[in-house]
């Protein structure tokens, strides 16, 4: 079977959120999508997590159609399914009722047995000052590793 390297990233979620807790998803997806996916035509920068009752579903999550697809290609931004472990899920709704935290999508990628799988953060939101703050320690890092690839 060919190895898919798709490793879809969600860098702005460590910039606004302090990440607690990950877990990964299943995703209940149609045939165009996960053809797509594989493609490596999704995003998922503005998508984030709700609860429907006892099942969680991700919204905001951009799957481009798929070029090849006929009249049943899918909806680009529907909700899809998140498929999880029952104590996960009902550790995250607990979580979620408590103020201040969400469920955010970190990365998507190919699992090695060809499933599309998520990575999902149990995430607290950062203030404007910690952002200031992260961005000060990654200047200081960058300027460390700059200093060290410079000594002569």
């Amino acid at each position: 079977m060919a190895q898919h390297t798709v490793n879809i990233k969600n860098k702005k979620a460590y910039f606004d959120y302090f990440v607690e807790e990950t877990f990964e998803a299943g995703l209940v997806l149609q045939g165009t999508e996960i053809k797509s996916i594989r493609k490596g035509k999704a995003s998922i920068a503005e998508a984030h997590c709700v609860f429907h009752g006892k099942e969680l579903f991700v919204r905001n999550m951009n799957i481009s159609e798929y070029a090849f697809g006929t009249y049943n290609n899918h909806e680009p931004k529907r909700e899809r399914k998140l498929l999880l472990k029952a104590r996960e899920l009902k550790k995250m709704e607990k979580k979620t009722k408590e103020s201040g935290y969400t469920i955010i999508p970190l990365r998507l990628y190919i699992s090695e047995s060809g499933y599309a799988k998520m990575e999902i953060g149990l995430c607290r939101g950062k203030r404007k000052y910690d952002k200031r703050d992260t961005l000060k320690e990654k200047d200081n890092r960058r300027e460390m590793e700059r200093k060290d690839t410079y000594k002569y």
